[in-house]
């Protein structure tokens, strides 16, 4: 049964790469999420805010083509994880948007990443890049996740996520470490 899922995965996925377009962001989105960046803190510059925003945006976009995301986020981790594909689970999303944020230099901005693990069994931890006035944690921020719904730019206050508790990402590591640890040995 298992050896059938993968081929199967593979084929829906083909089925359905004419159907993804390349996201776009209205003027009015990118103007929406540099206030909301504005917002964060008196001191966050707005020049700042406003190419943190259209960066956000575009990158996002631009990743979704990079990682060739013809599919729903879900079906696209499949095909990473299954070789067909290299990139565009989500830490590969996180990676490259804190990556290619942190080249600005801001001076009033920090980039930062969280995880929110399962709230059961069957799925998995998600983890995004978080946008701070410098000094703030990940709770003071706003998500930007562009691999929700695959390259559009997903974002809001890290706190008001409705399908995410976002946990910082060194903390959430260490947790699982320790978990792994704590097993190992009790197996001994």
């Amino acid at each position: 049964m298992k050896t059938l899922i993968a081929p199967l995965m593979i084929l829906a996925a083909a089925m359905l790469a004419g159907c993804a377009a390349t996201p776009t962001a209205t003027k009015n989105d990118v103007e929406a999420l540099s206030l909301a960046i504005r917002s964060l803190d008196p001191q966050v510059d707005a020049e700042e805010a406003r190419r943190a925003a259209e960066i956000a945006y575009s990158h996002s976009a631009r990743l979704a083509e990079q990682y060739n995301v013809t599919t729903s986020p879900i079906i696209h981790n499949t095909l990473v994880n299954s070789g067909v594909k290299d990139r565009g689970i989500c830490v590969h999303y996180a990676e490259d948007m804190q990556a290619r944020l942190n080249q600005e230099n801001f001076q009033t901005l920090t980039m930062l990443r969280a995880i929110a693990e399962p709230k059961n069994e069957f799925r998995i931890d998600h983890s995004t890049a978080v946008i701070a006035a410098t000094g703030d944690g990940i709770h003071d921020g706003i998500v930007l996740d562009p691999w929700r719904h695959g390259g559009k730019l997903y974002w809001s206050a890290t706190i008001e996520d409705p399908r995410y508790n976002w946990e910082p990402r060194l903390k959430v590591l260490r947790r699982k470490y320790e978990r792994r640890i704590a097993k190992e040995a009790a197996a001994e």
